[in-house]
């Protein structure tokens, strides 16, 4: 028993004193080297995330939502994933419904064409700033 923890004691000691780092003379940091290193690198990264939406805006103004031919004059959502679509088609309009598990199913072709309804200025509300909202806080 003596020989076999002698012989695992004799040929383990070498690994564990080749596998202990040795002692390192301690080393001089160049602070100010490191911090331009760093934001070097931080500007890099903030290139590509910059460059990376420039190019996937570039790529998207390419794509034309829609056709020339056709076009999409007003949707309705009418469930969790169904809806209800005004189609224009050369001058001709189509109700449609749109569903997941039914695909598009034309539900009326229209005779006359809708027209759009054209409200008054002044039924709309205008669109108010933040500074608008804040300042009606702040009123006493």
């Amino acid at each position: 028993m003596r020989r076999i923890v002698a012989a695992l004691a004799g040929g383990l000691l070498p690994c564990a004193l080749l596998a202990a780092p040795a002692p390192v003379a301690a080393q001089a940091v160049d602070s100010g080297a490191e911090i331009v290193r760093v934001l070097v690198s931080l500007l890099g990264v903030v290139a590509l995330i910059f460059f990376v939406g420039w190019l996937s805006r570039r790529a998207q103004a390419r794509v034309r939502p829609g056709g020339r031919k056709i076009r999409v004059i007003e949707t309705l959502p009418v469930g969790m994933k169904e809806k209800v679509v005004l189609l224009e088609v050369g001058g001709t309009q189509l109700l449609v419904g749109a569903s997941p598990t039914g695909g598009l199913r034309t539900l009326h072709v229209l005779d006359t064409p809708v027209q759009d309804d054209a409200t008054p200025p002044s039924a709309t509300p205008a669109i108010r700033g933040f500074r608008d909202i804040l300042s009606q806080w702040k009123r006493p």
